[in-house]
């Protein structure tokens, strides 16, 4: 069972995010049209691109957020616990670094 984001209880946080996944779902359709329009190669995967590093950027932010709050969190509750929220990090590093 999943414990509730670190970011739940942070409404400028939540906010923070929402708004950046907003500017990347622009990006998104901004480079659907570009195909659309039959851009330059190059230049459709230069917003690709960029599209990917602001995704992996929101990765960063989340990540940082989920260990300072619930890593943090967990670790203050028990040593298992703790343990437990650092393979959890661990793992999704491990996912990230692979796309």
């Amino acid at each position: 069972m999943s414990a509730a984001p670190g970011y739940a209880d942070n409404p400028d946080s939540k906010a923070k995010h929402l708004a950046r996944l907003k500017r990347i779902e622009g990006q998104i359709r901004g480079i659907g049209r570009m195909v659309e329009e039959e851009k330059y190669c190059i230049d459709v995967l230069t917003q690709i691109s960029a599209a990917t590093a602001a995704l992996h950027s929101l990765s960063v932010s989340l990540l940082t957020e989920h260990m300072n709050e619930c890593v943090v969190s967990a670790a203050r509750e028990s040593e298992e616990a703790g343990q437990e929220k650092v393979a959890e990090a661990s793992a999704a590093i491990a996912r990230l670094i692979k796309s």
